[in-house]
């Protein structure tokens, strides 16, 4: 206690702590090298953005290969170590939770303003005088971002209105294909829709099934459920099935004691199983009593049990999962048992149809709703196929955006201008309102608009038009009162369009990936000192 009480005064804060741990404080020692690290990351998943963006290919720990231009899949497979990045990757993971989107605007942007407080510092400016200003800037940008919408959806079950507004998002990840993939999604989602009431998609009603082979335009939506396997028996089609789920396996049970069989004879051997075929009988005979046209095992089916649910016409479906086994239950409105005997009435579950198709040569069971299915149980199936399993994986990120983008817009509907519109007025807007802030915070209110003008540089950059002749054409368009004039990533006439109806973004998601960036920049900035232990078992330090 005495020897660890004893600080050498003279070492500074070396004697205080452990050996072997790594500090670094200041503009350059510890503020910029957190600036760089943000800078690496937006500098990644920038040139992913658009429709025309690149992707990326990333080799996992496990030696997975993910090919994807998805920013919140790039971010979670790189496995960042870097403190300063890390807040950017939380940062996208929220925004992934919260919208299921837009998360490349989130770390490009809170990257572009930790680039834009650079040049800043280098100037002279305080930490606390840039954050005050990107502060104040980040106000202004939540005040004028609703005077941007343009219109506000009022009834989701509009199918050609949600298609309108899915069909950006879908092209930002799989240029080509939303065309395709849009009425999947939207017809997907408006068939979990409860019959009566507000509209309202949950997650994990859309399902996303991958069969490898064929093309995308041969994906299809299935109201229903489908089982990626066969059954177990003959027996392929049942109407109006009443289903007994059995979390447990259909076997006897097996002893916990051993014990010995002596068997003097051939009538003993013949007789050995009859008790036990009796019993397994009985049990199979109780549940076909009970009206049971489907049994749905999460375990084992023994020979003999599926002789006898042979015997008496039942179809038999194995699942292996118990994520599956969940979700069936909840789709059919059944309950899993977790004994071997008859459900009662409360127990069961009911669907309108279960069939055998076989696609791309593989077997599925389809578990088939109809419009009367309980609000509670609808689920549906966007049923994916594709040429290679990294286009399948791919198809299925962009489809999971565009369910997330549905279920956004059930919320909150107001729409604001795509194609980099919305960023370049709130930067017009922004640096007017800096021109007027007589203080030091007006430099880094100018940065915050500069640095909002990434968006429409980086889609020309990333469709190969000239950025600097693209933004001075939308700079001279916003600067005539033209709010909605956004990038024309087909390059025709000079690399300006108007976004208006057809390229459209979400209110929330927009505001939402603002939010976290900001919050993110400034609290990199804030980092004046980074004092690092020695880690466990001796490992380097990743700074």
């Amino acid at each position: 206690m005495a020897k660890s009480m004893a600080l050498n005064s003279a070492a500074g804060l070396a004697g205080m702590l452990k050996a072997g741990h790594k500090h670094m404080e200041g503009v350059d020692g510890a503020t910029l090298r957190n600036v760089e690290a943000a800078k690496g990351l937006a500098g990644i998943v920038c040139t992913s953005l658009g429709p025309n963006g690149m992707n990326k290919l990333v080799i996992n720990h496990l030696e997975k290969i993910i090919v994807t231009s998805d920013c919140a899949t790039i971010v979670k497979e790189l496995e960042i170590q870097h403190p300063a990045a890390k807040m950017l990757e939380l940062a996208a993971e929220m925004q992934e939770q919260e919208c299921g989107d837009a998360t490349n605007l989130t770390v490009s942007f809170a990257g572009e303003l930790l680039k834009m407080c650079e040049d800043l510092l280098r100037m002279g400016l305080h930490t606390s005088e840039i954050v005050m200003g990107y502060k104040r800037a980040y106000e202004f940008l939540e005040k004028a971002l609703p005077t941007l919408v343009t219109e506000t959806v009022k009834d989701c079950r509009d199918e050609k209105e949600m298609i309108r507004i899915v069909t950006p998002v879908l092209a930002a990840k799989q240029f080509g294909f939303e065309s395709v993939l849009a009425p999947l999604v939207v017809s997907a989602c408006q068939g979990t829709f409860s019959s009566n009431g507000r509209a309202a998609v949950n997650s994990d009603s859309v399902r996303i099934a991958k069969i490898m082979g064929g093309n995308v335009s041969q994906s299809e939506v299935i109201q229903g459920m489908v089982i990626m396997r066969g059954t177990e028996g003959s027996i392929q089609h049942m109407d109006a099935a009443k289903i007994s789920v059995f979390a447990c396996g259909l076997e006897a049970s097996a002893t916990e004691a051993k014990g010995t069989v002596l068997m003097k004879n051939a009538d003993d051997l013949m007789s050995y199983n009859k008790s036990e075929e009796k019993k397994m009988d009985e049990i199979i005979k109780a549940i076909a009593d009970t009206g049971t046209k489907v049994v749905i095992s999460g375990g084992t089916v023994s020979e003999m049990a599926m002789h006898f649910i042979e015997r008496y016409g039942m179809m038999c479906v194995k699942i292996v999962s118990k994520w599956e086994l969940r979700r069936i239950c909840s789709a059919t409105g059944s309950t899993a048992l977790v004994r071997l005997g008859p459900a009662t009435a409360e127990e069961m579950g009911f669907c309108d149809e279960v069939n055998v198709r076989e696609i791309g040569g593989r077997k599925v069971v389809i578990f088939a709703q109809k419009d009367n299915a309980k609000d509670g149980c609808r689920v549906a199936t966007i049923l994916l196929r594709a040429s290679t399993e990294s286009v399948l994986n791919d198809l299925e990120r962009a489809v999971d955006d565009g369910v997330n983008c549905i279920r956004t817009c059930c919320s909150n509907g107001a729409l604001v201008p795509g194609a980099g519109a919305t960023e370049m007025e709130l930067s017009h807007r922004i640096k007017a309102f800096g021109d007027t802030c007589p203080g030091l915070d007006q430099y880094a209110i100018r940065s915050f608009a500069k640095a909002l003008e990434f968006v429409p540089r980086t889609l020309a950059e990333n469709s190969g038009q000239e950025p600097t002749d693209i933004l001075a054409a939308l700079t001279a368009a916003h600067a005539n009162g033209n709010a909605s004039a956004g990038v024309d990533i087909t390059g025709e006439g000079n690399g300006v369009r108007d976004a208006g109806k057809d390229i459209v973004d979400l209110l929330h998601t927009k505001d939402s990936a603002f939010r976290l960036a900001v919050d993110a920049a400034i609290t990199v900035l804030r980092v004046d000192q980074i004092i690092m232990s020695k880690p466990a078992g001796g490992g380097k330090l990743g700074i």
